[in-house]
């Protein structure tokens, strides 16, 4: 939707006041109606077929036909959303009870002596996954409790049974990963908002005691800005809220502010640098919703409002979730302030991520280091995932930055390698035995090579700049050392556009030369231009590079001395 001041709608509004929430509360709103509405129409699409995938026993089964938690949990925060929202063509609908009932009642029944679920792709008696699913039921039950409608009596008698047991485990519990912490506080939190318990309450003080886990640059430690980092956030800002523990908005407000120079122009965010499942996945700005808008609002935070609002515009049909947020939190629909322009002329670097980015208005490119992606491009809706660097330099040649050195306005890169060969063991070594015994898979043993003497030893150095001028950019590419080691440059493009200017590679899919001149990939009204081509072999599949891109990837290739000059606008 276009940026706009927003509220909850006079549906919503509606909602509200049927749980005992007073219309004074929405006095000083502005409407967002429309957008609501949209909220409250796509969450009503989402139940007949999550109703067809329900089972007898209140199971909803996954794509494997695996029941789970996980997705019956989402049920019930769909049923329970489409029964209150006064627009939904389910609001109050009596035959939504049994099936709420079963998937309640099914949440118990899968629930361990210990207060625990399974996630059952990888984590059994798993606490972490308890208190996600916690997160997703939590609101659920609020919203229950505050309508008191008899005819729900059942259903919220069972989801507190669930969320008490929770409890129990989640005292104790342990984690995996660093943004489970927090997911674990905020799930306590919710549960000491239903049933207050000191328990509850020290036990997220004793893991907030570790101090929250965020760099100078304002990223936390798993840097997965299209996953981790946005739950992070929702789960400080809602143990700040319910526990009034307002100094852990700070961290927030830190990776907020960050994350306003993470995004691409079409609205996706950058995740090359991530540490977790979205590494270089489509990252959407979805998750960050909630965070935006709350600290937008309590903070009169033009800029985050002007993000939430385009959120909306670009994520809007992954924001269905959010309906249940607007009933339970009334304060997530007041108005917002004015909106102030968001950064799209900059260029920035963010050294503990080892990672620059310049935009400059529809351009946007990503420089890495620590990273086999050295450089990414986005032209409106155009993109180029990837450029990568590769030489055969003996199976190890896969490029990636050491380090990230800003020089003069420009983005420096390096890479030194050596291959060496091993001389005979001397006499004494031979005596002492046990690295000159094969391993079982028929090699050497694994000492044997950092005791023998080097000779014959091969070097080769690759220097990546990076220059940018307006959102054109130039990529001097300089291998050198060992001569005759051949190179591979991969443009890797996201499929869906057409190139132009280029050659297929024989027998390799979506694989491409640019023998000279300048390629283009158009995708819809945008056009990315790169060149100049350079195509002295035919060999891209270079043995100890990565594996191809899953996209259109154009090549140039070479051999060392390899020194070229590549364009990108």
């Amino acid at each position: 939707m276009h940026r706009r001041s927003f509220l909850i709608s006079s549906a919503s509004a509606l909602s509200i006041g049927a749980l005992g929430l007073g219309a004074s509360r929405l006095r000083a709103a502005t409407d967002c109606s429309a957008f609501v509405g949209r909220l409250t129409a796509a969450n009503d699409a989402l139940v007949p077929e999550l109703l067809r995938r329900q089972e007898e026993s209140g199971a909803v089964a996954d794509a494997y036909g695996i029941s789970n938690v996980h997705d019956t949990a989402r049920l019930i925060a769909v049923l329970v959303a489409a029964r209150h929202a006064a627009g939904s063509r389910y609001f109050r609908d009596a035959s939504l009870l049994p099936p709420l009932a079963r998937a309640a009642g099914y949440l118990i029944g899968a629930q361990h002596d210990d207060g625990t679920i399974d996630l059952l792709a990888t984590n059994f008696h798993s606490p972490p996954d308890t208190a996600f699913v916690v997160e997703t039921i939590a609101p659920a039950a609020m919203v229950l409790h505050r309508a008191a409608d008899e005819a729900e009596a059942e259903v919220a008698a069972r989801l507190d049974s669930f969320l008490r047991r929770a409890g129990e485990a989640l005292i104790t519990g342990g984690v995996h990963t660093p943004n489970h912490r927090w997911v674990v506080c905020a799930a306590l939190a919710r549960i000491h908002e239903r049933f207050p318990d000191p328990r509850l309450v020290g036990r997220v003080d004793q893991w907030l005691a570790e101090t929250i886990d965020i760099d100078p640059d304002g990223q936390y430690t798993e840097k997965s800005t299209s996953v981790y980092s946005p739950v992070v956030d929702r789960a400080l800002l809602t143990v700040a809220r319910l526990l009034d523990r307002p100094g852990l908005r700070e961290p927030v407000r830190r990776n907020l502010e960050m994350t306003l120079y993470y995004v691409h122009p079409d609205g996706e965010v950058v995740t090359e640098a991530s540490k977790r499942q979205d590494k270089y996945q489509r990252g959407s700005m979805a998750r960050y919703y909630y965070s935006y808008r709350t600290l937008a609002r309590l903070d009169r935070d033009g800029r985050f409002a002007a993000m939430a609002a385009q959120i909306e515009r670009t994520a809007e049909p992954q924001l269905t979730s959010e309906l249940l947020t607007f009933l339970e939190e009334p304060e997530f629909g007041e108005d917002l302030p004015a909106p102030r322009p968001l950064p799209t002329d900059y260029a920035r670097v963010f050294a503990y991520s080892q990672l620059a980015r310049i935009r400059r208005g529809a351009v946007s490119g990503t420089v890495l280091a620590q990273n086999p992606t050295l450089f990414s491009f986005r032209k409106g809706a155009a993109a180029l995932e990837a450029v990568r660097l590769a030489s055969a330099f003996f199976g190890k040649g896969q490029f990636v930055g050491a380090s990230l050195d800003v020089r003069d306005g420009a983005y420096h890169l390096e890479q030194h390698l050596e291959g060496p060969y091993f001389q005979p063991l001397s006499a004494d070594q031979i005596a002492d035995g046990e690295h000159v015994r094969m391993a079982p898979n028929g090699t050497l043993a694994a000492g044997s090579r950092a005791v023998r003497a080097q000779s014959n030893i091969q070097r080769l150095t690759s220097r990546v700049v990076i220059s940018e001028e307006s959102g054109r950019f130039r990529i001097n590419l300089d291998l050198a050392g060992t001569d005759n080691v051949p190179v591979a440059v991969e443009l890797a493009f996201r499929h869906g556009g057409r190139l132009e200017g280029v050659v297929p590679v024989v027998g390799v899919e979506d694989a491409f030369l640019l023998q000279s001149g300048a390629g283009r990939y158009r995708l819809g009204d945008d056009t990315i231009s790169f060149g100049p081509g350079r195509a002295e072999h035919r060999w891209t599949q270079l043995r100890g590079a990565l594996p191809k891109w899953d996209g259109q990837s154009v090549y140039l290739t070479g051999q060392t001395p390899f020194r070229i000059s590549l364009d990108i606008s």
